[in-house]
């Protein structure tokens, strides 16, 4: 499979590079268009976390609009927008494609592919909300970045990798994750 990963300037960067090193980890991904929008290498920074960096992995720039992942007829089988802001998520559900981030995710869902947008709010605004929905009801799969306690985790980032397994998941990789009612969280 060849999945866009999109990092846009939510707080929650660790999902970010989880998501890579999950992506990474797996035999079923041949290659991983990678756009990082400048609001989130600010926020990268600032939570001190590392992107990994891979054969497989093809940086592109936010404001190349002739990037391979800009057009339908381009082989990306899914796109993960982790963590996704509140701005991205409404011109998305709008249809406003002022960068590639906004246009990759527009080819998704005109294509009806897997569009995931891992959503790092809280609390949600009825303008939130609306947004939400009218990606859903586009073919969108909005996965609020809501941990899973039932786990057990002993650090922050495996109660972090609860969410972002269901993420890589939700985009057709196979994982390995814990699901409610597995004999080791009882």
């Amino acid at each position: 499979m060849n999945i866009v990963v999109a990092v846009t300037g939510a707080s929650g960067a660790i999902y970010a590079r989880q998501t890579l090193e999950c992506l990474l980890a797996s035999d079923e991904v041949e290659s991983i268009a990678l756009i990082v929008s400048d609001n989130a290498r600010k926020v990268i920074s600032h939570e001190g976390i590392c992107l990994p960096d891979d054969g497989r992995i093809r940086r592109f720039d936010n404001d190349d609009m002739t990037a391979s992942v800009a057009s339908g007829s381009a082989e990306w089988d899914a796109m993960i927008v982790v963590p996704a802001s509140m701005g991205t998520l409404g011109r998305i559900a709008a249809g406003v494609s002022h960068s590639l981030i906004e246009r990759a995710a527009d080819v998704m869902l005109k294509e009806r592919r897997r569009l995931i947008l891992v959503v790092r709010e809280a609390p949600y605004s009825l303008i939130h909300l609306r947004n939400m929905t009218a990606l859903t009801q586009a073919g969108g799969i909005i996965l609020p970045a809501s941990p899973s306690f039932y786990i057990k985790a002993a650090t922050i980032d495996e109660l972090c990798m609860s969410v972002t397994l269901r993420a890589v998941s939700m985009a057709g990789i196979e994982t390995e994750r814990e699901r409610w009612g597995d004999e080791r969280n009882v």
